[in-house]
């Protein structure tokens, strides 16, 4: 059973590996190059995580209204703040989802330079290029640390916002918001942490799409 399980898996992977092989080649084939799916899902991923920032920081006011309002009734609190929650995970998902559809396109993108690299006659024109691979090797490898690093930083914020819904959800009375107003400066901070991972990845998707326009000229 083990072993069957095993050969399923291998064989979905290398169907999935197919279908972007497949995808990329029909795109070339518009005149869609790996390059520009590259930008295009920088940019969708620096799009995900302004989102997200933005997201995390109303889940947070949120919060804070939650803690100091006290004449909203606590069903209607919960409610709020765990709409909230689930906007902010689902938020995160879609990060998750862009950066890995970035590393998908990279890896098939540089895969195809290194073999390309072989085919120059031309020691001068190959080595040119090659030191150009590593250079925006260097430049993407900076952009995917941030971009992951922004990305680690919303599972403990999200665990802490889970951690209050819950909370609220089994203890709908006053002293569940009381005991609530503790937690306010760990969210905070956490939300100001993520949000710094978060413009510094932005700050370094936008610098990694320049540096690739600046080729160009």
């Amino acid at each position: 059973m083990l072993l069957s399980r095993w050969f399923f898996i291998s064989f979905l992977l290398l169907a999935l590996a197919g279908c972007q092989s497949a995808y990329y080649g029909a795109m070339e084939r518009v005149g869609v190059h790996k390059r520009d799916i590259m930008v295009d899902r920088v940019e969708s991923a620096q799009d995900a995580q302004t989102d997200a920032k933005e997201q995390f920081e109303s889940a947070l006011a949120q919060f804070r209204s939650i803690i100091q309002i006290k004449d909203q009734d606590l069903a209607t609190r919960y409610d709020k703040l765990n709409s909230e929650y689930e906007d902010s995970k689902a938020a995160a998902e879609s990060v998750t989802d862009r950066i890995d559809a970035v590393e998908d396109v990279s890896e098939a993108l540089f895969d195809e330079w290194e073999d390309e690299i072989e085919l120059y006659s031309s020691a001068n024109l190959k080595r040119q290029s090659a030191a150009k691979l590593s250079q925006t090797r260097r430049q993407y490898q900076a952009l995917i640390k941030a971009m992951r690093s922004a990305e680690s930083s919303m599972e403990p914020v999200l665990r802490a916002f889970q951690d209050q819904v819950l909370f609220l959800k089994h203890n709908l009375n006053a002293r569940a918001i009381d005991s609530l107003q503790g937690e306010l400066g760990s969210i905070e901070t956490d939300v100001a942490q993520l949000i710094r991972e978060m413009e510094r990845s932005i700050a370094e998707s936008e610098a990694f799409i320049s540096s690739l326009q600046y080729q160009d000229q």
